[in-house]
């Protein structure tokens, strides 16, 4: 590991094989070494939860100059807890989740394990930052967010961020951005989340769903605001 670049720590919560983290990788790769350890599969929705009833376990998936991918049975939170204590030797100069695919605007970014690998690493003191785009598709197109992701990493490697402040940047679904804009969180509610699986045994079992409800849909300071006009929506969080 080559000690003179920077270290930056990659995970994602739709598994290491997903077209938003590889396309990261890319982004990233000139920046500095990168090593991923990612969720072996899927763990979208797991916020900032931890694995305590069973043990998690770790593989080398890849190896190159520049960059090491593991992948892990954990969550994401998981995640950055085994890279940090068992895994690097020394630690990261950033943390990085994403980039997602589907945004983590507004309230949805309580639920995100994209946002909970952020969130673990600015708890310990590493600036982090999570990158998400409007597009739930397995074969989305992220090309229109690699400058941006460039731009906003070499200026947090360079500047930092404040003590228990992180970055939650959402890009828009869109060919190309006017911008970026700095915003605050857009206000509103989940409804109508869950819709009946009935099985032939009488016991009653729920998918999770649900309609997502602006309130200030017109705050031109919001997240919210910011993608649906097509600016690339930054907001800081802060966690305590």
């Amino acid at each position: 590991m080559e000690n003179k670049r920077p270290l930056i720590l990659v995970s994602n919560d739709d598994g290491f094989t997903a077209k938003g983290i590889s396309e990261l990788i890319k982004f990233l790769r000139p920046l500095g070494e990168i090593v991923v350890v990612a969720p072996d599969a899927p763990r979208s929705g797991s916020g900032c939860a931890l694995t305590v009833t069973t043990p998690i376990h770790y593989q080398l998936v890849r190896k190159e100059v520049g960059l090491t991918v593991y992948k892990c049975s954990g969550t994401p939170a998981d995640c950055i807890k085994l890279a940090r204590n068992a895994i690097l030797e020394r630690n990261p100069d950033l943390v990085i989740g994403g980039i997602n695919h589907g945004d983590n605007s507004a309230t949805s970014v309580h639920y995100s394990g994209t946002m909970g690998v952020v969130i673990e690493g600015c708890l310990n003191g590493i600036p982090s930052i999570g990158f998400s785009l409007c597009n739930h598709q397995a074969d989305a197109d992220f090309s229109p967010a690699h400058r941006y992701v460039q731009q906003i990493v070499s200026a947090v490697l360079k500047d930092g961020l404040p003590e228990l402040v992180c970055l939650n940047v959402n890009f828009p679904d869109m060919p190309s951005y006017k911008g970026i804009k700095v915003c605050e969180q857009a206000k509103g509610f989940w409804q109508k989340e869950w819709e009946t699986c009935p099985r032939e045994n009488g016991k009653k079992y729920f998918w999770l769903t649900g309609e997502f409800t602006i309130v200030d849909s017109d705050n031109v300071n919001s997240d919210n605001w910011a993608l649906r006009n097509g600016y690339v929506a930054v907001t800081l969080q802060q966690l305590m």
